[in-house]
């Protein structure tokens, strides 16, 4: 941390939090950092929202290998991605002076779709009909036809964005220790005709996943990466992979990933 001084505060234009985050602004500069006014300029990267402020930061600067990130939140709790809250100020200044946060490190996939290059997500990928109709896709892992899918869709998610939409759908909860990336299904169509596996399953970093979307009218599906929206008029095939590079993020030493989990879930 004592080599990294310039910080750049990413948040959307609320007016009813300008004070605490001229406030913010203060406070490190107080503190001997320099706040700038551009992302690209700086070694600290902390985004002022909640984990969807803070996923939005990450995308919208380029998902950066050299620099830090930290979450500080606005709203009543803590989040997955914050262990800092905007009101409790002091909490900041004595995790930077006392040496109580640590920088952990979060694995990204990557998606490449058709011809229309790679995107990045840190909590995951997701893949569903955009028709009142069934999605049919054959499921490939290392080139090894899996499974034939058809159901609504699908969701390949990181371990830190398996509390996530990966939840929701009965996926399991993964420590963010383990590189690999989970799919699970949304309500596939299982009988005598059709088969998937009907359970999440959990993939290591050297493996690639292929999605082939059959070409039956519904093969312009909604994707979504983290919480934006990516829109491409055609897809057939999608390869999903963990990439080797990884976000690093700040952390109260005294707040676990399971902490988090507890706090948000029990």
């Amino acid at each position: 941390m004592e080599s990294r001084k310039n910080i750049f505060f990413f948040h959307k234009n609320d007016t009813t939090k300008a004070e605490k985050i001229a406030a913010l602004h203060e406070l490190a500069e107080r503190h001997g950092f320099s706040v700038v006014d551009n992302s690209q300029s700086a070694n600290i990267i902390a985004s002022i929202g909640g984990d969807g402020t803070f996923l939005q930061a990450v995308r919208k600067t380029g998902f950066r290998q050299d620099c830090l990130y930290a979450g500080i939140s606005t709203d009543g709790t803590k989040g997955l991605y914050c262990d800092f809250h905007i009101d409790n100020m002091h909490e900041m200044v004595d995790a930077m002076t006392m040496a109580q946060i640590e920088v952990r490190k979060y694995p990204i996939i990557k998606v490449d779709i058709d011809e229309e290059g790679s995107f990045y997500c840190l909590n995951e990928f997701t893949i569903r009909s955009g028709i009142i109709k069934t999605l049919v896709m054959d499921v490939y892992i290392d080139g090894f036809h899996f499974e034939t899918f058809r159901g609504d869709g699908m969701v390949i998610s990181t371990p830190t964005g398996s509390t996530a939409y990966n939840k929701s759908v009965k996926g399991a909860v993964v420590d963010p220790l383990i590189p690999c990336m989970q799919v699970s299904e949304m309500a596939s169509l299982n009988n005598n005709l059709y088969r998937t596996l009907g359970s999440s399953f959990i993939l290591s970093d050297g493996r690639k996943l292929l999605l082939k979307v059959v070409q039956d009218g519904n093969d312009y599906p909604t994707m979504g990466m983290d919480n934006d929206a990516l829109s491409i008029q055609h897809v057939e095939k999608v390869e999903i992979q963990l990439t080797d590079k990884r976000i690093k993020t700040i952390k109260l030493k005294n707040n676990s990933f399971w902490e988090k989990v507890k706090r948000t879930f029990l």
